[in-house]
């Protein structure tokens, strides 16, 4: 009779650990493997600046007239801008230098000399363009200070790639261009453009930018019945990334809380050593003849889920197994009730009733299909949103608790 409360008692101690556990809080890091997504960095982070030189061609009302490679200009673009994402970017550029072309002026002796300056004409007749009606080569200095939101569309449609060699971004903005001979003259500009560039590296780059102006039709100082007038200019040119460049990939944290059994194994284990050593005794023993019933009756259990989660962790499963081998060893006859609750704090009602019934409903398929436990032996039942259960804490009522049906 002794040895039976001997061992009643020590069933009872591991039964209930399962409850009487520390609380450990686990946080892990994931990082995302979709290269559509990434983390955008401080307002200091992905700047850079451009310098460009080539050629523009301006479009007046007269330039069909002159020899085409009289009209080629020399053109520069400086720039400094900063990419917000992979995507999207903007930059502030100026723009152009000089502008060749031709321009009209009527010869007559009531002009004055300093008239024909305002169509900055050079005075020296184009061949072919006279009787009466002369055409004259023009020439003046123009600049373009103009914003511009940029499209990397090779980061659009394929995704982020620090590696990538190549990069395609057609742009769009406006600003104000500006011609600085006399008479100077000030005009809104549209602007639109495709900036290439190739990588050498992380920080220089290769680019070539095609960039095309549309102003309104008297920018040239001469009105020739257009909607507007413009220039195309091409430049090639060198871009430095300022640090820091580049963008992380997006990551996941996940907090876990769970109940530690580290003890709950090593306990039963040193209960079945000492349930054998005790056989042993009542077998030497011929003259005692005492029967032993023992019944294993697993204690109130607590499993954690994560906010707004049903999910059963890794740790979660692990310790559902060692409760399952505690199960198995007590009497096949006694019934579980596996209750599923969700923190009242969060979400409405009818949220909460899916938690605790998906919860309760996950719980039960775990030590059914994955631990084996007969179905009979287990009970699901749910009670949505409740109050703080334990400490005052509202992780502890995202639970599951498992207790022996009375």
């Amino acid at each position: 009779m002794i040895k039976k409360t001997i061992l009643a008692a020590l069933v009872m101690c591991v039964a209930m650990t399962g409850f009487a556990q520390d609380t450990t809080r686990v946080e892990t890091v994931e990082h995302s493997m979709d290269k559509f997504r990434v983390e955008t960095g401080s307002f200091w982070s992905n700047w850079y600046v451009s310098l460009g030189g080539g050629g523009q061609i301006y479009f007046g009302d007269h330039d069909h007239n002159a020899p085409f490679l009289y009209r080629i200009a020399p053109a520069v673009d400086v720039a400094v801008g900063k990419w917000f994402t992979p995507v999207i970017g903007v930059r502030l550029m100026y723009s152009g230098l000089k502008a060749k072309g031709a321009a009209q002026e009527f010869v007559s002796k009531d002009v004055a000399p300093e008239a024909h300056d305002r169509i900055h004409s050079t005075g020296e007749q184009i061949p072919g363009k006279g009787h009466g009606y002369w055409v004259y080569k023009s020439k003046f200095n123009m600049g373009n200070v103009h914003a511009d939101v940029m499209f990397n569309v090779l980061n659009l449609f394929g995704g982020y790639n620090e590696n990538r060699k190549w990069d395609l971004s057609p742009y769009i903005g406006l600003g104000i261009a500006m011609i600085y001979d006399s008479p100077t003259l000030y005009e809104y500009s549209g602007n639109a453009g495709l900036l290439t560039s190739w990588n050498f590296s992380k920080a220089l780059a290769l680019n070539l930018d095609i960039h095309g102006i549309i102003v309104k039709d008297h920018f040239d100082n001469e009105v020739g019945g257009r909607s507007s007038e413009g220039a195309v200019s091409a430049t090639l040119g060198l871009t430095y990334k300022f640090k820091p460049r580049g963008w992380d990939r997006s990551k996941t944290v996940y907090s876990t809380t769970y109940i530690e059994n580290e003890n709950l194994l090593e306990q039963l284990n040193e209960m079945m050593a000492k349930n054998e050593q005790l056989q042993k005794e009542l077998e030497a023993n011929e003259k005692l003849r005492v029967e032993t019933v023992t019944k294993t009756i697993a204690g109130d259990y607590l499993v954690i889920f994560e906010k707004n989660k049903i999910e059963l962790s890794n740790e979660a499963r692990a310790n559902l197994g060692m409760l399952a081998t505690v199960i198995k060893l007590g009497d096949p006859a006694a019934v579980y009730n596996i209750t599923g609750y969700a923190d009242s704090g969060t979400g409405d009602a009818e949220k909460n009733e899916y938690l605790s019934k998906g919860r309760a409903e996950n719980v039960y398929n775990c030590l059914v299909k994955e631990f084996g436990i007969s179905e009979k032996q287990l009970v699901v039942d749910y009670k949505g949103g409740v109050d703080n259960m334990f400490y005052d804490d509202p992780r502890l009522s995202r639970s599951v608790i498992i207790s022996l049906q009375k």
